[in-house]
């Protein structure tokens, strides 16, 4: 090639995304290609809503995406440069730079005026690009020579900076719930793209697989995956709740939130505080915990316990356990509010005052 030859004509598809191929984790093949295919966030998927109309190539507003990992972030980056035939761009804020950066927005402005396409620059990660990195994006966003798709996990406010946010339209993404996760492991295990019938999910071991992912798909079906792996080495033809466990190192809890398990374990756990072991108190707590229990409802009855069974033994009691209540009832990670409620526990199963009652 010489400097008297035409250049090379662009790719028709997205620039460093390609189809997964069958060796490609279950999570990429089952990734959903169209906004019909995507399960939850239906607040972002209304008629007429931001998303919409740049997937339906309206509006080239530039976006970051906010949520936690496996809600659907690089899915929708991938939908949106699909539409209108964009120029897809993905960078990894993990081990690009600036000079990436403005290679990817020279060759976009060159690809607008030889062609008019446009470009979208999908970064993920964004939050560890330092300031001088981010600032670097403005002028490109500004003029739209790109159309800048960024995904978060840490809250945008804090982690870039405020002129690239009054750009961009911030749009955050919610933890998949049980029902949407059960239907994209329903379609992986029955998809051709997926595993296309060769196993079957047993019901114990869906409802695990539903309670462990904790709302993030991609978790679920790499865990479908290595199940589904385990069975057939095995020549078995369902994936049972014991090949899941073995599968994913994590043993299934035995709790039922609508069930006996979810008065009986509640139950358990007073009387190991009425009766001065704090040890048992803190097992059945980590049960609920890690079932999936909701904080505010143990919360609530450390109140209870708290006004009935020590009453006027102990008058901080109360106080204390409604501070508890108060503390569950703000947005405090679920980590916090274990170890908020586990200190209370024990706090109260080592009380003279219960053991008194006890006797």
């Amino acid at each position: 090639m010489t400097l008297f030859d035409a250049p090379a004509p662009a790719p028709d598809g997205p620039v460093g995304v390609g189809e997964p191929g069958p060796s490609a984790p279950l999570a990429a093949r089952m990734r959903p290609r169209t906004l019909d295919e995507v399960v939850g966030q239906q607040h972002l998927l209304a008629a007429g809503s931001p998303l919409r109309r740049l997937v339906e190539g309206d509006a080239p507003l530039s976006l970051v995406l906010y949520g936690p990992p496996g809600t659907g972030k690089t899915t929708l980056a991938l939908i949106v440069s699909a539409a209108a035939e964009r120029r897809f761009v993905q960078l990894s804020a993990l081990n690009a730079g600036v000079k990436d950066v403005r290679a990817v927005i020279d060759e976009a402005r060159r690809e607008l005026v030889r062609s008019g396409r446009q470009t979208v620059l999908f970064i993920d990660e964004i939050h560890r690009f330092s300031k001088t990195q981010q600032d670097s994006l403005l002028g490109a966003v500004e003029a739209r020579h790109v159309t800048l798709v960024a995904a978060t996990t840490e809250n945008p406010f804090f982690s870039i900076v405020s002129p690239l946010l009054s750009r961009s339209l911030l749009l955050s993404l919610e933890p998949l719930d049980d029902e949407a996760i059960g239907v994209l492991v329903d379609r992986a295990l029955a998809d051709e793209r997926g595993l296309a019938g060769a196993v079957s999910l047993d019901p114990d071991a869906r409802a695990h697989l539903l309670r462990m992912s904790a709302g993030d798909a991609r978790r679920a079906l790499t865990a479908l995956e290595a199940a589904a792996g385990a069975a057939q080495a095995a020549g078995h033809p369902a994936v049972d709740l014991a090949t899941l466990e073995q599968a994913v190192d994590t043993a299934a809890v035995r709790y039922d939130r609508d069930g006996d398990q979810h008065y009986d374990v509640i139950s358990a756990f007073i009387k190991s505080i009425r009766g001065s072991d704090p040890d048992a108190a803190l097992h059945y707590l980590a049960r609920m915990i890690e079932a999936g229990e909701d904080p505010r409802f143990i919360a609530r009855r450390l109140v209870v316990h708290a006004s009935e069974d020590v009453g006027l033994a102990d008058p901080t009691a109360l106080l204390a356990a409604t501070a508890v209540g108060n503390a569950v009832g703000s947005a405090i990670p679920t980590s916090s509010l274990a170890r908020i409620i586990s200190r209370r526990a024990m706090n109260r199963g080592s009380s003279p005052a219960v053991s008194i009652l006890a006797r």
